[in-house]
């Protein structure tokens, strides 16, 4: 019996051309944000609940944002789910743990849509 690796092999490509999209998707929209003055905090923060794509500083608050990228603005917004939305919530709290403020932090949650031209849209306080 053959064994074809050809299909295997395909998907972990596309698994990685998905990572490295992913990762150029976030590096641009910290970008913006830092170009309308909002510095960076935090990348691809992990928590128990879970990871937030990017943390930035807002004054004395934070922006929790998560990136969502496909060939349009669209089905980006439809990859998140109400899953991922709690665990985003849950991991916002967590990080509020590491700041001298903690849970008296202002918090605001966003979402960056970066459709397949590299272009961004961010909806925020997108996430209450």
């Amino acid at each position: 019996m053959a064994l074809d690796f050809a299909g295997v092999a395909g998907r972990v490509d596309t698994g990685r051309c998905g990572y490295h999209a992913g990762l150029a998707a976030e590096i641009g929209v910290a970008a913006d944000y830092a170009r309308r003055g909002y510095p960076l905090l935090a990348r691809r923060w992990r928590g128990r609940s879970g990871e937030i794509d990017l943390v930035l500083r807002d004054g004395d608050g934070v922006i929790v944002v998560e990136v969502k990228k496909s060939r349009n603005f669209d089905r980006a917004v439809e990859r998140l789910s109400q899953r991922q939305i709690g665990r985003l919530l849950r991991a916002g709290e967590e990080f509020l743990g590491t700041m001298p403020r903690g849970s008296l932090t202002d918090i605001r949650f966003d979402v960056a849509l970066v459709n397949g031209h590299g272009e961004i849209r961010v909806i925020e306080n997108a996430l209450c």
